[in-house]
């Protein structure tokens, strides 16, 4: 679903009254060249059909300039995972990123406790990211995160309820730039699109299907 683009009030006008689409789109709008190269990239991208993805509001102090999406990995109307990812851009670098350009990265999902008790998990976890970047031939640099687990157990009224077990992976990376300055962000979705299908337990997808489809609407990612 397209970020929604309101319209500015008759009279006075301006930022002030403007929705949040608005702002969001005049910004892109006036961002430099390589941000907006990268971000038309990502609104291209056509994931596999389980994965239904949209932009969303991007978090505003992180970096000058920003963009977001979210995406849920379904089968049929069960959420197996979802997860956001956000494009960050400064101009002048960041020293902590070694480049202009970082993506983040937050994916969950509901685990069987018998998965969730496995004491490699979290490493195992860790290498689908690498290993789904890997698997494109992605240069990445600085790769940084965590990966949690919890569990929720039920008692008195709630007894009945089944333990509940959750896998959070966050994360960032340095997508390293091609021409122009610009990184190949529709190859780093992709991968992230096949790591959201591997931690949502999806097959791997066929031979030459795109793992990621950009659908007119959708749910956003169900609290756990």
């Amino acid at each position: 679903m397209a970020a929604a683009q309101g319209r500015l009030s008759d009279g006075a006008g301006g930022m002030d009254d403007a929705t949040e689409g608005d702002r969001e789109a005049m910004e892109t709008e006036t961002a430099p060249l390589p941000f907006r190269t990268a971000v038309e990239a990502l609104g291209a991208a056509t994931p596999r059909p389980e994965i239904e993805i949209e932009p969303t509001r991007a978090p505003q102090r992180l970096a000058p300039y920003a963009y977001a999406l979210e995406a849920a990995a379904l089968d049929g109307d069960e959420d197996l995972a979802d997860g956001r990812l956000i494009l960050l851009h400064d101009p002048a670098g960041h020293d902590a990123w070694q480049g202009s350009f970082r993506l983040v990265t937050l994916i969950r999902a509901e685990l069987e406790p018998e998965m969730a008790a496995d004491p490699l998990l979290p490493d195992v976890c860790w290498s689908w990211l690498t290993g789904a970047l890997q698997a494109r031939g992605l240069s990445y640099g600085e790769p940084s995160g965590t990966v949690t687990r919890a569990s929720s157990h039920y008692f008195g009224g709630l007894g009945a309820r089944p333990t509940a077990c959750q896998i959070e992976i966050r994360a960032s990376w340095t997508p390293r730039e091609g021409l122009g300055g610009v990184p190949d962000t529709a190859s780093h979705l992709a991968s992230w699109c096949d790591l959201l299908s591997q931690v949502a337990g999806l097959p791997p997808a066929v031979q030459g299907e795109a793992s990621v489809v950009t659908l007119p609407q959708r749910r956003g990612p169900q609290p756990r």
